[in-house]
């Protein structure tokens, strides 16, 4: 019987064959075969298949073999391709979340699809590329790292149309001791009293109250009302979201009865006791229904913050007559637990996420009556340093949250991907405005790599900032023969330049105090005091003149600051900012610009351009500023 090569490999070794991987014959053993034409047939089956090597026998090649050609279908070697990257068929694996938008919807069958970037409706409407109010194809670089949630043209025209209409507080559904509160205390002193557009959009949709006459329908109020209310810096959100909520809590003790049958025996024991004061004995009398159990909270990132909203909310509670309390790091444990555990109750709280958080985790029931949630600057709340916190107060009131209102002056991404997943039907109330920087802010760019700075931005802000102070010193404030003092923010991106630029700004004779993270939060709050003041700095116009000469510079106070300064403070009182660095993204132009020129007032913006920042994005920022279009 005739032995073939094929014959002489081992059930093993066949079946390692079958895989594909190459094979080699065991050393000392090789195949030959006695009868004629073996070696040919042997020959062969060799250069049909190589053999495969056995399991436990060292391969006699040490160099690497060369993987064979891949061939095509008809047998032809295919062209080589380069290796894939890791974006591979399986790059998606280990996803949990499908990253699929929810609000693209597929083209229907038949209808008639364009090119987004195409402006054939704006050419039609007159606002083609002369115009320029909807191409944003000369915008290269802002589309190449846009970070914006951009909303249509389209729906801020209709938004612009529906607030015309409304033109006054009176307009709305609340109560009369709110009414009488927005004039007497908020908005004291000024004489044209408006509402602002996100006032006009968001009070009504927050009461529940119709306003469009076209539309028929009532609105439904649902179980639980969420909103997203988004408009430009310095536009009243405040006011918009603090006035529905006391209208709220005002209506909810209206109904409650265990509160009105608690105000009785307090009326009752203070015929009791007489004349005493009340804080003498109001601590050994029955607890408050609302002690450490408020109805209302409201949430900010910083402590500053915490103070300017209180301060509002006490202007409201001053005529309407509730409590607002803060909690925040710029009052010692004492203060914070008087606050909360007040013998006379609480009905809105404004604190940082972080001590809401802790004292929510030693007193689980603190939120177990929260009716209205708002997150004020939800686009830093909801970012990763304030996420866990704030999350895990979302989640303790949610089961007896009626209205949920997230505060934003930005739509970022990543909270819109937020709201996408965690709140899909939420109401979205934008202004106008949205995203754009307001005209009234003049933005101007210094060239730092040219003479006289070469590429000194040390130098060139001090010499901005010094031309401003002389600029001032020239013209007389409201009462001749005084000068009203200039309040300027720089901005910079890095926490160790703060310190930096402060010193060499206090060396050129200027009044200089640097704000970062490790700065303690009472020194904080000293230093935005005066910015966010409305009452004007004033120092005699003799004595500025003076010092001007003697290389310092009195009619200037300076922040040097990171984006800490830039997120919902009210500096109505800053006319100038400086930009020492190019913001990253345009989320921190718009916040860093949105500090000067609050509340219809004029302000202007510096950038200092140096040799490696990117030209083209602060070009074409001025030139969205000046065709009044939003950044993306």
């Amino acid at each position: 019987m005739w032995r073939t090569a094929r014959d002489s490999v081992c059930l093993l070794c066949a079946s390692a064959g079958a895989t594909g991987r190459p094979r080699a014959v065991e050393a000392g053993r090789p195949l030959m075969s006695t009868a004629p034409g073996s070696a040919s047939r042997a020959f062969a089956t060799r250069l049909e298949r190589r053999p495969a090597p056995a399991r436990m026998v060292l391969s006699d090649r040490t160099d690497v073999a060369r993987s064979s050609p891949r061939r095509t279908a008809d047998g032809a070697i295919a062209k080589k391709t380069k290796p894939r990257g890791p974006d591979g068929p399986w790059a998606g694996t280990n996803r949990t979340v499908a990253n699929i938008d929810t609000r693209r919807r597929a083209p229907l069958p038949g209808a008639v699809t364009r090119d987004p970037l195409s402006n054939e409706d704006d050419q039609e409407n007159g606002k083609g590329k002369k115009g320029g109010r909807r191409d944003r194809r000369g915008f290269k670089a802002l589309n190449m790292q846009r970070s914006l949630t951009s909303v249509s043209y389209g729906q801020r025209a209709s938004v612009k149309e529906r607030i015309q209409a409304v033109d006054s507080f009176g307009l709305f559904d609340l109560l009369p001791s709110i009414k009488d509160a927005i004039a007497s205390s908020v908005l004291k002193g000024m004489v044209d009293i408006k509402p602002t557009p996100i006032q006009r959009l968001a009070i009504p949709a927050l009461l529940g109250q119709h306003m469009d006459p076209k539309r028929r329908r009532p609105r439904v109020v649902p179980d639980r009302k969420e909103v997203l209310l988004a408009a430009e810096t310095g536009s009243g959100k405040t006011l918009a979201y603090l006035l529905p909520i006391a209208n709220a809590l005002k209506l909810a003790e209206a109904d409650d009865t265990t509160l009105a049958s608690y105000n009785k025996r307090l009326e009752a024991e203070k015929v009791l006791r007489g004349d005493r004061p009340m804080s003498e004995w109001i601590d050994k009398f029955e607890p408050h229904p609302n002690m450490a159990r408020p109805r209302a909270a409201v949430l900010v990132p910083t402590a500053e913050l915490v103070d300017q909203v209180v301060a509002v909310a006490k202007d409201i509670s001053h005529v309407a007559k509730f409590k607002a309390r803060p909690l925040s790091a710029n009052h010692n444990a004492l203060k914070i637990q008087r606050n909360l555990y007040s013998p006379t109750g609480i009905d809105l709280v404004v604190a940082t996420p972080h001590l809401l958080a802790s004292i929510a985790n030693s007193d689980p029931y603190v939120l177990s009556r929260v009716s209205h949630l708002v997150i004020d600057e939800a686009d830093s709340l909801l970012d990763r340093s304030f996420s866990p916190e704030t999350t895990s107060i979302i989640d303790r009131c949610m089961p007896t949250l009626k209205q949920f209102v997230l505060c934003s002056a930005t739509i970022p991404k990543r909270l819109d991907t937020y709201l996408e997943s965690k709140f899909p039907d939420v109401e979205r109330i934008t202004t106008p405005n949205l995203h754009a920087i307001p005209r009234r802010v003049q933005l101007g760019v210094i060239d730092v790599s040219k003479d006289p700075y070469r590429n000194n931005k040390n130098l060139a802000c001090a010499d901005a900032i010094w031309s401003i102070g002389k600029e001032a010193a020239q013209h007389e404030g409201p009462v001749k023969g005084v000068i009203d003092v200039k309040r300027i923010i720089v901005f910079v991106n890095e926490r160790e330049t703060t310190q930096e630029v402060a010193e060499y700004l206090v060396s050129k004779g200027v009044d200089a105090v640097a704000l970062h993270r490790d700065t303690p939060e009472l020194r904080q709050s000293e230093m935005i005091a005066s910015f966010t003041s409305s009452e004007p700095l004033l120092i005699d116009a003799a004595t500025a003149t003076a010092a001007a000469g003697r290389r310092h510079l009195p009619n200037t106070k300076v922040i040097v600051a990171t984006d800490l300064a830039s997120r919902g403070l009210d500096t109505v009182a800053v006319r100038h900012v400086i930009l020492y660095d190019v913001p990253h993204t345009s989320i921190d132009f718009v916040h860093r610009l949105g500090r000067a020129g609050r509340m219809g007032r004029r302000g202007r913006g510096l950038v200092l351009v140096g040799r490696d920042d990117r030209r083209d994005v602060v070009a074409e920022v001025k030139r969205s500023m000046f065709m009044g279009q939003a950044l993306v």
